[in-house]
C-alpha cells in the first residue's frame, strides 16, 4: 500500500528544506563567468583616425572566430567606453552578454554603428582605470572582472595611474593594456610599471592598424582562458 499523499508532501519539503531533494541548483540564466570593460583612449592625443582604427580594431576582432569562441564559452558581460581627461570615461556600448559566438558578431555591428566626434583632451589613464571599475557595480558582476585598457601615451591629468591600479586591484579587479607604440616606443615598460596589475595581467603592444587587431584577438582569447604564465610584473602586485 502506498504512503498517504500528505506524508508523501510532507517528507519531500522536508528533504528540501535539508538540501536532500536534489542536486545543487542549476546554474542562474545568463550568469557571467567574465565582466571585460573595454577602455579606449579618446585624448587629444589620438586623432580622429587613430580612434577610428581603435573601433575598426574592436569591430574586427569581436568578428574574429577564434575571439568569438573564447567570449561565449567563458560567459563574456562586456562594456565599451572611451576615456580621455580626468573623469571624462564614457559608455558607448552598455553591458551586453555574449552567451553565444554569434553575439560577438551582433556586438562588433554595435561597434560599427556608433556615432563618431569623441572629443578628447588630455590622457588621464588612472581616473579611466577608477571609472572602469565602477562600472562593474552597474551590470558587470561576474567572478574574474577585467578592464582592458588601449593608450598611446602616458598619462598626463588626474590620478597617477598606478596608484588607481593599486586600488582596484584590490579589489580583485584585473588590468590589462594594449599599448600603441606610434609616438612613445618605451609605451609597453610603462603600462608594465604603472598601468596593468592582478592575477594573470599582462600588455600586448602595437604599432598599426594590422598588429593592433592581432594584439587584440589574442589579448581577447588570453583574457577568457586566464593562462597562468601570464602573470604581472613585481611593480603591479599588491602586497
Amino acid at each position: 500500500m502506498g504512503m498517504p499523499r500528505a506524508v508523501t508532501t510532507v517528507l519531500f519539503v522536508l528533504l528540501a528544506l535539508t538540501g536532500f531533494a536534489q542536486a545543487d541548483p542549476p546554474e542562474k540564466e545568463g550568469q557571467a563567468g567574465v565582466a571585460l570593460v573595454l577602455a579606449l583612449d579618446g585624448s587629444a592625443s589620438i586623432t580622429t583616425g587613430d580612434l577610428e582604427f581603435q573601433l575598426q580594431g574592436h569591430a574586427a576582432a569581436f568578428r574574429d572566430p577564434a575571439v568569438a569562441e573564447a567570449l561565449a564559452s567563458a560567459r563574456t558581460r562586456v562594456t565599451l567606453a572611451a576615456y580621455s581627461g580626468p573623469n571624462s570615461l564614457k559608455v558607448l556600448i552598455p553591458w551586453t552578454a555574449l552567451a553565444k559566438p554569434e553575439d560577438a558578431g551582433r556586438f562588433a555591428d554595435r561597434i560599427d554603428a556608433l556615432p563618431r566626434g569623441f572629443q578628447g583632451d588630455s590622457t588621464a589613464i588612472g581616473s579611466a582605470i577608477l571609472e572602469a571599475a565602477k562600472l562593474f557595480d552597474r551590470g558587470g558582476k561576474a567572478p574574474r572582472q577585467v578592464i582592458d585598457l588601449v593608450s598611446n601615451g602616458f598619462s598626463n591629468g588626474g590620478i597617477d595611474p598606478a596608484e588607481a591600479r593599486d586600488r582596484v586591484t584590490k579589489r580583485g579587479i584585473i588590468v590589462n593594456g594594449l599599448a600603441i607604440l606610434d609616438e612613445f616606443s618605451w609605451l609597453e615598460e610603462y603600462f608594465e610599471e604603472s598601468v596593468i596589475g592582478g592575477p594573470g595581467s599582462f600588455v600586448k603592444s602595437a604599432m598599426d592598424k594590422d598588429s593592433f587587431v592581432a594584439a587584440l584577438r589574442q589579448k581577447l582569447i588570453l583574457e577568457m582562458v586566464a593562462l597562468p604564465d601570464h602573470m604581472p610584473s613585481q611593480s603591479a602586485a599588491i602586497p
